[in-house]
This record gives C-alpha cells, sequence and structure tokens, in this order.
C-alpha cells in the first residue's frame, strides 16, 4: 500500500494519470473535478498533500479560497495558467494558502519534486505534533522535559489522596494548570473546580464571596447566597494566591480546614462542607511566616502535600514545542499565510529569559500571530530582537548557493544521477535531496 497519498483536483480533460502516475509511482493518488468532490472526500479520507489544478471556468477565487481556509492543514501545491497569475485575486490566492505553485503547462519531473518536498514538509509539522502530544494526551501540561515529567509523577500521586496541596510557582508558570490536573485525576473529578484569586476579590467583599451571607447581614442583601466555598461541595476548591488573604480571614479558613464546616455572614448556624483545598502562591509562604505576614498555623495545614511548578526557563526543551502548540490553538486569530515560525525566531525564543513565563510566551506568540505580514514569524514580531542575528547578507546567500548547487552536481555525478544513493551519501532523506535539486533547478 502507498504511504503517500495525494488529492489532486483538476477538470475532467486533464490526464492526471499521464501528469503524476509515471513520475511518482510510491504514491496513492485520488483525482476529483471539482472543490465539492473534493471536500467530500476529505470528510472521509485524511491526506497531507493536495494538488490544486485551477480551471478558470469552474473555480472562482472566492469558492478557492473558502475551500483552502477550510482546509489549511494541508499542504497544498497549485497549477495556474501564466494569464491567471496577472490577476490580482489569483496572485492572493497563491501568497495565502499555497506552499509552492507551478505555471501550466507543468513539468511532471519538476513537479512531481514540488509534491514530494511538501510532502516531507507536512510530516515534520505532523511528527513536531506527535512529539508536542506525547505524553500528554490526558495533561493539560505540555513538554516532555525531566522537569515537568517529574511535575506530572508528583500530581499523579497527590491526585490519589484528599489531603491538602500546597502549589508554589512563579507568575504565569501554570499553577492554576497544575491544581486542575489534580482535581481531574482525583476522585472528585466529577465534583465542581471553584477557582478563586484571593488577590484579586475586594477585602471587604471577600469574607462574604468564601463563606456567603444571610439575607439582612448587610445593606443590599435582599437574599441568602453561597459563598465560593459551600458551591465547590463535593470538588476541590483553588485558592490562588493565598498569601494576599488578609489576617483575620486566615483565622476563619483555618477554622474551616479544621471542622470542615462554615458559617455564613450573619447566621449562626455551621454548614458542613466537603471540599478539598489546593492553594497556590508565587511567594515563599515560609518566608512570609518568618515575616509574621502569614500564620505558621495555617501554612502548616495547608502545606501538607507541597508541589513545585518549573519556571520556563527551566524548560528549554519543552519551550518550542509550547510556542508551537500555542500557535495552533489560537490558529483562528492567524492569517491564512502564516505557516509557522522562522529559524531566527526560534533561536529569539530559546535565547530569551521568559521572566513572564508561559504567560508571556502565550502573549508573544498570539501578538505575533496578529501582526505578522509574512508566512513566518519573525523574532520582530514576537518583540524578541536583542542578540539576535540579522538574516545572511546577499552575497553569503549566494556563495553558499553556489556551494549547494556544486555538492549536488559532485554527489549526482558519483552516484550515476541515482538520486537515493546521493541522499545516503549527502545524509539526507530523498524528500530533502528532491527540495535541494527542485530548489536549484537541477534534474537528475
Amino acid at each position: 500500500m502507498a504511504h503517500k497519498r495525494l488529492l489532486c483536483i483538476a477538470p475532467a480533460h486533464v490526464d492526471t494519470d499521464a501528469l503524476l502516475c509515471d513520475t511518482m509511482p510510491d504514491w496513492e493518488i485520488c483525482s476529483v473535478t471539482s472543490l465539492a468532490e473534493a471536500a467530500r472526500e476529505l470528510r472521509n479520507s485524511h491526506y497531507l498533500v493536495g494538488l490544486l489544478m485551477h480551471d478558470r471556468e469552474q473555480q472562482r477565487p472566492g469558492d478557492i479560497d473558502t475551500f483552502l481556509r477550510r482546509h489549511g492543514n494541508m499542504q497544498w501545491v497549485g497549477v495556474f495558467s501564466p494569464r491567471d497569475l496577472e490577476s490580482t485575486p489569483y496572485r492572493e490566492l497563491v501568497v495565502e494558502h499555497l506552499c509552492d505553485y507551478h505555471t501550466a503547462p507543468a513539468d511532471p519531473v519538476r513537479l512531481s519534486y514540488t509534491l514530494g518536498h511538501a510532502h516531507g514538509w507536512a510530516m515534520l509539522k505532523r511528527r513536531r505534533q506527535q512529539l508536542i502530544d506525547h505524553g500528554n494526551a490526558d495533561s493539560p501540561l505540555i513538554g516532555h522535559c525531566d522537569a515537568i515529567v517529574r511535575l506530572r509523577a508528583q500530581i499523579e500521586r497527590v491526585a490519589k489522596v484528599a489531603a491538602p496541596v500546597l502549589i508554589w510557582g512563579e507568575s504565569g508558570s501554570g499553577k492554576e494548570l497544575t491544581a486542575q490536573a489534580i482535581h481531574a485525576g482525583s476522585e472528585r473529578a466529577a465534583g465542581p473546580f471553584v477557582p478563586i484569586n484571593c488577590g484579586a476579590i475586594s477585602p471587604t467583599l471577600i469574607q462574604s464571596e468564601l463563606f456567603g451571607y444571610e439575607r439582612g447581614a448587610f445593606t443590599g442583601a435582599t437574599r441568602g447566597k453561597a459563598g465560593l466555598i459551600e458551591s465547590a461541595d463535593g470538588g476541590t476548591l483553588f485558592l490562588d494566591e493565598i498569601g494576599d488573604l488578609p489576617k483575620d480571614l486566615q483565622a476563619n479558613l483555618l477554622r474551616f480546614l479544621q471542622e470542615k464546616t462554615i458559617c455564613r455572614v450573619g447566621s449562626t448556624r455551621q454548614i458542613r462542607v466537603d471540599v478539598r483545598v489546593i492553594a497556590a502562591s508565587h511567594v515563599q509562604l515560609q518566608q512570609a511566616v518568618d515575616k509574621g505576614e502569614f500564620r505558621e498555623d495555617l501554612y502548616y495545614r495547608l502545606a501538607v502535600l507541597p508541589v513545585t511548578v518549573p519556571p520556563l526557563r527551566d524548560r528549554r526543551e519543552d519551550i518550542v514545542a509550547l510556542a508551537e502548540h500555542f500557535f495552533q490553538l489560537y490558529a483562528s486569530e492567524k492569517a491564512p499565510r502564516l505557516k509557522g515560525f522562522s529559524d531566527r525566531a526560534i533561536s529569539a525564543i530559546l535565547d530569551h529569559g521568559w521572566p513572564g513565563n508561559v504567560r508571556e510566551l502565550i502573549n508573544r506568540v498570539r501578538r505575533a500571530m496578529v501582526m505578522s505580514d509574512g508566512r513566518l514569524i519573525t523574532p520582530e514580531d514576537l518583540g524578541l530582537t536583542r542578540g539576535i542575528p540579522a538574516p545572511m547578507s546577499a552575497a553569503l546567500e549566494d556563495t553558499r548557493a553556489r556551494s549547494e548547487r556544486s555538492a549536488l552536481r559532485d554527489c549526482l555525478e558519483r552516484s550515476g544521477q541515482n538520486v537515493s544513493r546521493a541522499a545516503r551519501d549527502l545524509g539526507v532523506s530523498r524528500t530533502t535531496m528532491y527540495r535541494l535539486l527542485s530548489k536549484h533547478n537541477m534534474r537528475p
């Protein structure tokens, strides 16, 4: 069975077998004559690469644009007449949606090189996404570096028991995601997960927000209301930035942890609440205890199971995978022509210190996806230009191109014009070899 599959959209009068089969014998090729047929085929089968041979009478630019937007996860190659490319709408289609194009009549050999290159590119993208997803199917914490693997193992152990958890981590490092993962892996997963940012609630309201109130407890309390702790009954209560909790409320929270009951504001009735408490802080609570800013007895009640979330700078192996993940996650915000990160952008991402951790990475990637004008995100789009070398000069590029051509020519001669053997001698895949040959307009 062929391991490469191509969906070809071509007018009925085009003999796709004659054009493609002789030069692409190891491909499985499905030919359709319209965009509607192609859409039906894609609902039932999976393809990495598509070939669009334009038919001016049957395919309008708007229809092609709509179709390619819906199937932008594939690598598309187009074949257009020179007349088509004189038209602005068709030029925009090429720039926005296609990884490459040819002018009609297409040369079968060169077209096969281009499609091979497109397939290789699609496979690289798929393998990279598989690497991102590997081991993370059941965890929102993406990555495979030692630090995140240890964190996932720790979460798995902690989730099995009901004791309080204290999560420490820098701002933006993923403390709430860690708490969600603990909840999802626990026996309380079917219950509510109620997050509370202790630093974001007004000190005058936090008592009634946490514990609830009865009718008439204060001006405006026209009816009773359950608090956030009560609403988490049967599930998990996540107290983010617990270090910002006022001292008087720390005493109330300690009483709740000891007795598992609460008393609404304006009431004397004790209400039993079954919740697991997970707290988090970006400051070291032990230091806050030493300064008298946090109750020592509450600290020891919360820190039964301490968990530390690593900062992004300690997850260097995962940074690029995370950037790619967020690029896919927010793909709806980008222009169709934007395909990923340039090599310079990857270098900038790896060189940056990421003081804002994962939150900063998300913000920079989303901004770049909106602001980028090209097909690849640059360091300038990310706002990361310090210490990044400028692109190679034209003279250096020309020298490199001549060296590549010379190496390809010599290797082909030594191999008797055998592409597979030449690729092995150069230490590259056959797909890469075809890409290089196509790039330099060379034929074996």
